[in-house]
C-alpha cells in the first residue's frame, strides 16, 4: 500500500481522519509508523497529499491531512476485457487500475463460460476492493469504472461504434500478422478476448467497427499476462 486511501466517512473535519481496520493495521505493520510520522494519503476519487500521524494505538489511528496534490494522468485508454475466470479477474483489475485505466467493459465471448456471470466478485462492492488494490499500489485516487455486457452482439452493433469513435482502436489476436504498436499516445480503445482469444466471427464483428487486430507475435499468453504487456505499449 504505497498510498492509504481516504473515503469521505474517514474525515471528522475538513482535516482530520480516523482509520482502523485493514489501513491501520497496513500502518503498524508494514509503515511501522508513530506519532509525527507522514504518510502518503489520498482521497478517493479526489487530491493526494500528506496525513501527519497525531495519534496511533492498535484500534485507532487518526491523522491530520493535508491534500493539495493531482492524481497521476489518467491512461487515455478504454479497455473492452472478455471476462476471465475469477480468480484471474482478481489479479487483472488490479493490474489495470494501476496502469490508470478508467473505463473497463467486461464483455462476453463464445469461449467466456456461462459461469463466470454468476461469480460474486462481479458485484459492485467486490469489484472495488480490487480496483482500490490496484489504486494503493500505483498512488492514484481516481476509480476506475466497470461496465458489464453479457451480451457481445448488441453491444458491439448497438454501443461499441459510438464508444469506439474518434479513438484509435485495436483487437488483441494471437492470430495475425498485424504487430502491436511499440508506443502509441492518444485516445484509443483495445479489446482483449478470452484464453484462445476471440473466435473469427467475434473478431470480424470487431472490425467491421474499425478495431485493427495486433499480435504481440508468436507466444501465446495468458490474459493475465498479455492485459499488462500490451497495456504498457499504450502508456506514455
Amino acid at each position: 500500500m504505497n498510498l492509504i486511501l481516504l473515503h469521505d466517512d474517514d474525515f471528522s473535519s475538513e482535516s482530520l481522519v480516523s482509520l482502523c481496520g485493514r489501513r491501520l493495521r497496513h500502518v503498524l505493520d508494514v509503515h511501522r509508523a508513530e506519532v509525527g510520522d507522514s504518510l502518503r494519503v489520498g482521497k478517493l476519487n479526489g487530491l493526494m497529499g500528506e496525513g501527519r500521524v497525531l495519534a496511533l494505538t492498535s484500534n485507532r489511528l487518526e491523522l491530520e491531512v493535508r491534500l493539495d496534490q493531482q492524481s497521476p494522468p489518467a491512461l487515455p485508454l478504454t479497455l473492452l476485457l472478455a471476462l476471465p475466470r475469477p480468480k484471474m479477474l482478481k489479479r487483472v483489475l488490479q493490474s489495470v487500475s494501476s496502469l490508470g485505466v478508467k473505463q473497463i467493459y467486461l464483455i462476453n465471448s463464445y469461449r467466456v463460460e456461462k459461469s463466470f456471470w454468476s461469480s460474486p466478485l462481479l458485484q459492485t462492492e467486490k469489484l472495488q476492493e480490487q480496483l482500490l488494490l490496484g489504486l494503493e499500489q500505483a498512488c492514484d485516487t481516481i476509480l476506475p469504472e466497470v461496465h458489464l455486457r453479457q451480451r457481445f452482439k448488441p453491444f458491439v452493433e448497438d454501443e461499441l461504434p459510438q464508444l469506439a469513435a474518434d479513438t484509435a482502436a485495436f483487437v488483441a489476436h494471437p492470430v495475425t500478422d498485424g504487430a502491436c504498436p511499440s508506443a502509441h499516445s492518444g485516445p484509443t480503445t483495445l479489446a482483449i478476448g478470452p484464453e484462445g482469444g476471440f473466435i473469427p466471427y467475434e473478431v470480424e464483428k470487431l472490425q467491421e467497427c474499425g478495431f485493427t487486430p495486433i499480435s504481440l507475435g508468436r507466444r501465446i499468453l495468458r490474459v493475465e499476462t498479455a492485459v499488462p504487456v500490451l497495456l504498457s505499449r499504450f502508456c506514455p
